[in-house]
């Protein structure tokens, strides 16, 4: 039941550009990786990381002179590293970050399938790469989690309680949570932030657009309020899904953030040291994990009061094309149909309700199960009194 559940999950929430946007080519002479159709730059490396799943993922690193900090960037679920590229050039440039980004397995050029628990292990191989290869200290990294990108980022965040901050990018309550407004976490669920955010000892910045018809602001703004270490939200007013790049705010309000924390003394600096990090913090995320009462009917987020919010419209999944911050016109995006499959959501439907009707047939045999015991009993009790009796009589 869990593979069937965990392989519909997947279809809905992974939708990897085919073909990818770009190849990866290998000098000859030099012997160095680029990934074509980009020139080579000196200040970027692409690599080849293999993860513990025994998958292979592409990762670009961008180096910046003036960097303290490095941003390790989980883009969203309809987009490779080859669209990500100028913005993460751009990124690396307006926020004096070195920077990160890597491909999903089973996106770009990354080896194996997609998969939730396989993120898991892409986003550690990355980081790990960023220790043993370049130097970063857990201190000086920063998580940057984009609508499914903040799945594995939470993950990772609530794993690590000396990370120099996070930033949610149009994050998501929980998989299943997009698309229906479920008010517990089922089991079969993925990337349940929604009970894992209060993990995150870091500070967390949240971006939400409130004209987001692909994840409803509200998932922003309710796991802001379950954050145990807040900073000042960005509702980008008008915003959409994937266009809040072009907004001057959002790198205003980024950079403002970044500048903050790394100005900031850390007050974690005490806790627990890893040199290896995440294996030793790392609790499998590998085997069945059991239902936790859901923090819907705990938490419930204030009302907005931003009026120019509009309700979700859609229960489209699929991201649109990313766009860059500065210069639009130089990205070249593959273009993607609009995901809005109504057959693939009344299925969910029903397995949903298939999954409440057999949770109420289960208390239904526990209830009878349990007045047939009591039935027994009296009748043990009824026929012990009737044998007490005769043996009365017989005296």
């Amino acid at each position: 039941m869990g593979g069937v559940t965990s392989s519909m999950a997947a279809k809905f929430a992974f939708f990897p550009p085919n073909p990818p946007s770009y190849k990866l080519v290998k000098d000859e002479a030099t012997g160095i990786s680029v990934l074509d159709p980009f020139p080579h730059r000196e200040n970027v490396d692409v690599l080849r990381i293999p993860t513990r799943r025994g998958n292979e993922i592409v990762a670009v690193y961008v180096r910046n002179p003036m960097a303290t900090s490095t941003l390790l960037y989980s883009h969203g679920n309809a987009a490779d590293i080859g669209q990500m590229y100028e913005l993460f050039i751009e990124l690396s440039i307006h926020l004096r970050v070195n920077l990160m980004g890597y491909d999903y397995s089973g996106y770009g050029q990354s080896s194996g399938k997609p998969s939730e628990h396989n993120t898991y292990a892409d986003i550690e191989a990355a980081y790990k790469c960023l220790e043993q290869s370049y130097g970063a200290k857990q201190e000086n990294i920063i998580l940057y989690g984009q609508s499914v990108g903040s799945g594995p980022t939470v993950d990772l965040a609530s794993r690590l309680p000396r990370l120099r901050a996070v930033v949610l990018h149009s994050p998501i309550l929980s998989g299943l949570r997009v698309m229906y407004p479920v008010k517990r976490t089922y089991w079969f669920d993925i990337y349940k932030n929604i009970d894992k955010i209060s993990m995150v000892k870091s500070p967390v910045l949240i971006i939400h657009g409130t004209n987001d018809d692909v994840v409803n602001c509200s998932h922003g703004k309710q796991l802001w309020e379950l954050c145990q270490e807040k900073y000042e939200p960005l509702w980008v007013k008008g915003g959409n899904h994937c266009d809040l790049e072009l907004y001057p705010e959002y790198i205003r309000h980024v950079k403002k953030f970044i500048s903050t924390v790394e100005k900031t003394p850390s007050r974690r600096n005490s806790s627990r040291r890893s040199t290896d990090g995440i294996e030793q913090l790392r609790q499998s995320t590998d085997h069945y994990e059991p239902p936790r009462r859901s923090m819907d009917q705990r938490d419930k987020p204030r009302r907005s009061t931003d009026t120019r919010e509009k309700p979700r419209k859609s229960t489209d999944t699929r991201e649109k094309p990313r766009k860059s911050t500065d210069r639009p016109p130089r990205l070249k995006f593959h273009e993607y149909t609009k995901f809005n499959s109504i057959d693939k959501l009344e299925k969910l439907k029903v397995s949903l309700d298939h999954m409440e009707r057999m949770e109420r047939s289960r208390r239904s045999v526990e209830y009878h199960d349990k007045s047939s015991r009591s039935n027994d009993q009296q009748l043990e009790k009824g026929r012990k009194s009737v044998d007490w009796l005769d043996r009365i009589r017989a005296d």
